[in-house]
């Protein structure tokens, strides 16, 4: 089954039948994918029929995972939920305040001189429907995810954006200006015991036959080492639609105070760190997790220098494969607002999958 999520950097959707290549001779049942994202690999492996563990520290990956691995049968119960927030009025709220703009003469440019990610009649539709789902469910609960999982990927369908949430296009795109619509996301059920957490990884203690990690790749990048992707910073909006805190905000997009830099708590994670010992220490402590087997994804033009990286795995675990293939960089690594960032690589971008077993 194919799960309709959000746009995310570092997606794993078009690699997916390596990641199932790599690991189909294995005798595994349950496995953890560390740093869920998204939830694509979480909801491939349940889909192989695993016992599925989803982690990340990131508040909105834990409401996707809770849709697609922990939802149950009452899909028309939902259905009709979603059914009645879609019938809501309009209203003028904190998040057109802030993030909704007209449509003046197509530019998103508004009269505070700021690019708006979203049109006005989107963000109306959200004051009304995200208020309303507090409402719902005052407390967290997977049905409570299952709606904010529609409300997340119908705004993303919407998001005036090259898919992240640090910088927005001048121009209204077509997709931008349609209007707000939730559909009940699709899911199985089965009888396994999945679970759903949001913490570091490494506070994780269970027993696990294969541990997955694809953790951030910070960057290579020598010329200007702070040009990484900053996952926190990148999607600021969906961490405060699920949150709906309506935090204290800064800069041209509106980001969240709390992600405003490096030096913030819980801004970055280890793996984003500046300092290569930082990164590598990260990386020696994810090889000691309680599993037989580990599968991590890795690019050569990340932080930890991919060679390094399969010396320590080789150097710690019995290395069964090591899997490369070229892997088409993202759309904002290529936009004009971050081209003057980039250098020039001598190897083209590679991902790479390195599969190791405890000896």
């Amino acid at each position: 089954m194919n799960i309709k999520t959000i746009r995310y950097s570092g997606s794993k959707k078009k690699i997916l039948q390596k990641i199932n290549d790599i690991i189909d001779p294995l005798d595994i049942k349950n496995v953890l994918d560390g740093f869920s994202g998204s939830a694509r690999v979480s909801a491939n492996f349940k889909n192989r029929g695993f016992c599925v563990t989803a982690n990340d520290m990131a508040i909105y990956s834990k409401v996707l995972n809770d849709t697609f691995l922990l939802a149950g049968h009452n899909r028309k119960e939902l259905n009709d939920k979603i059914n009645y927030l879609n019938s809501l009025k309009p209203t003028d709220g904190w998040y057109t305040e802030n993030y909704g703009g007209e449509y003046n003469n197509g530019l998103s440019v508004q009269s505070d001189g700021l690019k708006k990610p979203f049109y006005i009649d989107v963000t109306r539709k959200l004051d009304s429907i995200r208020n309303e789902i507090d409402k719902l469910y005052p407390n967290d609960c997977v049905d409570k995810s299952v709606l904010l999982t529609s409300l997340l990927v119908a705004l993303d369908g919407r998001c005036n954006d090259l898919g992240h949430h640090v910088a927005y296009l001048r121009k209204w795109s077509k997709k931008s200006l349609g209007q707000l619509f939730l559909e009940l996301p699709k899911w199985y059920v089965d009888d396994l015991d999945h679970r759903v957490y949001n913490k570091n990884v490494f506070d994780i203690e269970d027993n696990f036959d294969l541990v997955y990690f694809d953790p951030p790749y910070g960057t290579a990048n020598q010329k200007t080492k702070t040009s990484r992707v900053r996952y926190y910073s990148y999607y600021h909006l969906w961490t405060t639609i699920v949150k709906n805190d309506k935090p204290k905000l800064f800069g041209v997009s509106k980001r969240r105070e709390d992600v405003s830099s490096d030096s913030k708590e819980g801004a970055i994670s280890e793996f984003e760190h500046l300092k290569d010992d930082v990164v590598l220490d990260s990386f020696k402590r994810l090889l000691n997790f309680n599993t037989e087997y580990t599968l991590i994804s890795y690019s050569n033009r990340s932080k930890m220098n991919i060679n390094k990286l399969i010396e320590l795995v080789g150097d710690t675990q019995q290395l069964i494969d090591v899997m490369s293939f070229s892997h088409q960089e993202n759309s904002q690594a290529n936009s004009l607002i971050n081209s003057k960032y980039k250098t020039e690589y001598k190897d083209k971008n590679l991902e790479y999958l390195i599969l190791s077993k405890k000896t």
